[in-house]
């Protein structure tokens, strides 16, 4: 998902790429500042640059300013407004390779202005990775987890990192059950390293005569997220949740358990090489009345490897999750399900996302029959459903 809301021009000179208003832009900045701005290098004098400071000044600075906030629009010329680096909600949410592909390819690849340049005959991905890593430091607050954490949503292990979402999902039984539910679910980031999360279920059920389908809302779900550690150097991130389950379904119907069920939780990931990574949450089902529904304690591991298509392409991401739940009280047996899956990104912009997979008993397989299992997410901070295509 690619964070870009305000992104529209990442850097305004690579010499013989830029576009006829960049060109103007840039000279007429020259021009009214030839004293504080130094003139642009040559294509020869681009490729000895070495540090992203340096390839910051001469490619970047002209259009996006010393400081990364923007040069005025009174000396770019653009009708639209730059990006601010130093806005750390903004320029904290994606992957360092994300932003190398928008630099070398230019804004087209992911759906933005052709007036962001490509930069890919002037300056080598090592240096673009320089530069970028050069701008990541205009956002100074440390309290952003990086954008490597935003990794593909599996279909039943939640994230650790926090965003701006909404999704549906979805499961399906085998024929003979006739059950079609679903999941509305809405997040919401709170600053740095907090989420809110709402969730409703909805879904409809075949009568045993098999002549008309009824629909339920089951019990919906309050949620909030807490980033305890990341670092991404070791390449790990902690957070910690807790969800009331509020008893507002059927529970005559099977479609709710009538009374209040907290949810708290720990849910962590690690990346992997060969962008490979390692999703886990571990957490507990405790409700309000003993009577009415039992203690539960729940476990789930998500493994899976991103694999992005020639030029920064369309992502596709197989994933294996291996979910486990067991009843703390009456003795209850320990049930264990896989769950094989594919997360397709949609858009250019990779905002909205596709996955479908299949969730299939392991122990108890005879009364416990296989699901079919799919969620639509929009990364909705990264623009309307429109945008990015």
């Amino acid at each position: 998902m690619f964070s870009f809301r305000k992104f529209q021009i990442l850097s305004c000179a690579a010499l013989g790429q830029l576009t006829a208003v960049c060109i103007l832009a840039t000279a007429l900045f020259l021009a009214s500042s030839a004293s504080a701005q130094p003139a642009l290098g040559s294509p020869a004098d681009l490729s000895t640059l070495t540090t992203g400071a340096d390839i910051f000044q001469k490619a970047c600075q002209a259009c996006h300013g010393a400081d990364g906030r923007g040069a005025p629009l009174s000396q770019t010329g653009f009708s639209i407004p730059l990006p601010d680096f130093t806005e750390c909600s903004f320029a904290s949410r994606e992957a360092t390779g994300d932003w190398v592909g928008i630099a070398h390819q230019g804004g087209p690849l992911r759906g933005f202005s052709e007036m962001m340049p490509a930069f890919g005959k002037a300056l080598t991905k090592a240096q673009l990775t320089a530069a970028i890593e050069y701008i990541q430091k205009f956002c100074t607050d440390p309290a952003w987890p990086r954008g490597e954490f935003n990794l593909p949503r599996p279909l039943l292990t939640g994230k650790a990192f926090i965003e701006d979402e909404a999704i549906v999902t979805s499961s399906l039984t085998t024929p003979g059950n006739n059950v079609f539910s679903n999941k509305l679910i809405f997040e919401k980031r709170l600053g740095a390293r907090s989420e809110f999360e709402l969730l409703v279920p909805v879904g409809w059920e075949q009568n045993f005569t098999g002549d008309n389908w009824s629909g339920h809302i089951g019990d919906i779900g309050l949620e909030l997220k807490h980033v305890l550690y990341d670092n991404v150097a070791r390449g790990s991130i902690l957070s910690i949740s807790s969800e009331l389950a509020l008893p507002t379904g059927d529970a005559a119907s099977g479609w709710g358990k009538d009374t209040v069920i907290l949810e708290p939780g720990l849910l962590y990931a690690q990346l992997l090489p060969a962008d490979a990574f390692l999703q886990t949450q571990f957490g507990f089902e405790l409700p309000a009345d003993l009577n009415k529904a039992d203690r539960e304690m729940v476990w789930r591991a998500a493994f899976g490897k991103s694999i992005q298509e020639p030029n920064w392409g369309r992502t596709w991401t197989p994933i294996l999750e291996i979910v486990g739940g067991r009843e703390l009280d009456n003795a209850g047996t320990t049930q264990w399900d896989v769950v094989p899956q594919m997360n397709i990104s949609l858009s250019k912009r990779q905002h909205i996302q596709f996955n479908v997979g299949v969730r299939l008993p392991v122990t108890d397989a005879g009364p416990r029959s296989p699901e079919l299992l799919f969620y639509f997410l929009w990364d909705w901070f990264d623009g309307s459903l429109r945008d990015g295509w």
